[in-house]
């Protein structure tokens, strides 16, 4: 499966490798250009001086255009994921998974959440994407065991999405108030996802794709909004 090039093409006169080592080679150029970035520089902690704040909302503002490309990158790789299970395995959109409950309780932006850019809201907007994309990461896990033709890709979608996640969080004004989801919960998650039909697990790997296609659409538009605007402030 091929990603498309941006952020993951491999420079100029590098010898063409395989599509599954490039594709590999790609997600670890990925997160070895974005990790030690956001290592690097972390958030000023919280102080009551007029500089620090200046200094916090300057953070801020740089970790945004990092966000933006990383958001179309997760979404470009999840509609990717979507079609390949569609040509694979013949689970597309209005097939048979329409016969099925959907009951997956999977993370959704709602007009409530203070995303659309009518009535945004910034600090709950961003508590959402990021709780989101932490709960969202349980489902990735299991797409993992159940999607084994795309392990390597969705091993980098995973850890990408925890990632953005993390950043995202380190702009909300309260960071303990994103809910990430503990160990049990996730172990509970996953008890409740595994089937012993092969034709279910596919279904709900579909919808997981799907679900999380159209999540990290919004993400895009919201902290491309965010990006364009500056709207971080003192």
């Amino acid at each position: 499966m091929k990603f498309p090039q941006g952020c993951d093409r491999d420079r100029a006169g590098r010898r063409r490798r395989p599509p599954a080592l490039r594709a590999a080679a790609a997600a670890a150029l990925l997160l070895l250009l974005l990790l030690p970035r956001a290592a690097a520089a972390p958030l000023p902690a919280a102080d009551s001086s007029g500089e620090a704040e200046l200094e916090e909302a300057a953070a801020r503002r740089a970790a945004l255009p990092d966000c933006v490309r990383l958001a179309r990158l997760l979404h470009a790789r999840a509609a990717q994921l979507q079609e390949e299970m569609c040509e694979k395995f013949t689970v597309c959109e209005n097939s048979i998974e329409m016969l099925v409950q959907n009951n997956l309780n999977l993370p959704k932006v709602t007009e409530e959440d203070g995303c659309l850019l009518a009535g945004f809201d910034e600090d709950k907007c961003l508590k959402k994407l990021s709780s989101g994309l932490y709960t969202f990461q349980t489902y990735l896990g299991y797409i993992q065991e159940t999607f084994t033709s795309e392990k390597q890709n969705i091993e980098s979608l995973y850890y990408s999405t925890e990632h953005l996640a993390r950043t995202i969080r380190q702009m909300v004004i309260n960071p303990d108030e994103v809910i990430i989801p503990d160990s049990a919960t996730q172990e509970s998650l996953r008890a409740k996802l595994k089937s012993d039909k092969t034709w279910i697990e596919k279904i709900t790997t579909h919808l997981i794709l799907r679900d999380f296609t159209s999540f990290m659409e919004k993400t895009v538009r919201a902290v491309r909004y965010l990006k364009n605007t500056r709207s971080f402030s003192v």
